[in-house]
């Protein structure tokens, strides 16, 4: 209850002080259609006005969550019948369109963490990659990602590349850097004490990094893992918004934006908030059950 209360404090504040901003951001709309119509708006009205727009400027936290609801339980439910009826999904399901951008983010998270690994264990053992591979990733986040996504896309559809692997490099290219900075941090913690102790057991290379270095190095690659899978995420969902994609939530924030259906950006929005919190909670549990065994948590 300690770690839960002040999470509940926090939230509650926050929808507050999003039901009090709905008002001022909603009012322009509704006093507008109260003068064509002649009519005056007294305030309960102007309230209730505002917190029930069909495409409201700032939508309110319960009509986020009625879309939301609609969008992954009653659509999901609908779906399953009309694929027992006609074989096919339906591609309103807010499921539907989390697992598309989900499978991306997964493949572009386990590339990137595998790229990312191999970077910071050549970086720690050879001075030349150190002094010419470090510089060039630190420079290769400076590029937006909104500028390098369509021409990835562009190129590996030129050479017939589509569908699931361009989003995925694109995760690729955002996971790939907290996990190298975070490995290269780790495998570099042990101090010289410990690692001239290593020596005078006679260690090998290979021994002082399996015993030493990589044990060292866990609790960093976990806290930059936890930031690369929602780096991966983040990647996914805007390698989805140049190609005009049919599916996944980057498809989802396209077609609200099209049609100004503000709801449902911001339904597709905490879905990504959603999925990426479940995403770093599953690495928790991973990272607390790989400390404990190795002795390293209570």
């Amino acid at each position: 209850m300690r770690n839960i209360f002040p999470v509940l404090a926090v939230t509650m504040a926050l929808v507050a002080l999003w039901y009090v901003a709905v008002v001022p951001m909603n009012a322009q709309w509704a006093q507008d259609q109260a003068r064509r119509a002649g009519a005056e708006l007294t305030l309960p009205a102007l309230i209730a006005d505002t917190m029930s727009q069909q495409r409201p400027r700032l939508p309110a936290p319960h009509q986020v969550a009625a879309e939301l609801w609609n969008s992954t339980v009653v659509e999901e439910m609908t779906g399953r019948r009309g694929f027992m009826n006609t074989g096919s999904l339906s591609n309103r399901s807010l499921v539907y369109h989390g697992w598309v951008t989900l499978s991306a983010t997964l493949l572009g998270f386990a590339i990137g963490s595998a790229l990312g690994i191999a970077l910071a264990v050549g970086i720690v053992h050879n001075r030349a990659m150190d002094a010419s591979v470090m510089p060039w990733a630190i420079a290769s986040q400076t590029i937006p990602i909104l500028a390098i996504a369509p021409m990835i896309i562009v190129v590996l559809n030129a050479i017939g590349v589509t569908g699931l692997v361009p989003k995925a490099i694109i995760s690729t290219y955002l996971s790939f850097f907290p996990v190298v900075v975070g490995m290269v941090k780790g495998l570099r913690a042990p101090d010289h004490m410990q690692l001239d102790l290593m020596k005078t057991y006679s260690a090998s290379g290979g021994q002082v990094f399996a015993k030493l270095r990589w044990p060292s190095a866990m609790p960093y690659l976990f806290a930059s893992l936890k930031v690369g899978i929602a780096a991966a995420l983040v990647g996914a969902i805007v390698a989805e918004l140049p190609t005009g994609a049919v599916a996944g939530l980057g498809a989802r924030l396209l077609s609200g934006s099209y049609y100004g259906q503000t709801v449902q950006i911001w339904s597709a929005l905490f879905a990504a908030a959603i999925l990426a919190a479940g995403m770093v909670a599953v690495i928790g549990v991973i990272q607390r059950a790989t400390l404990r065994r190795m002795g390293m948590a209570a």
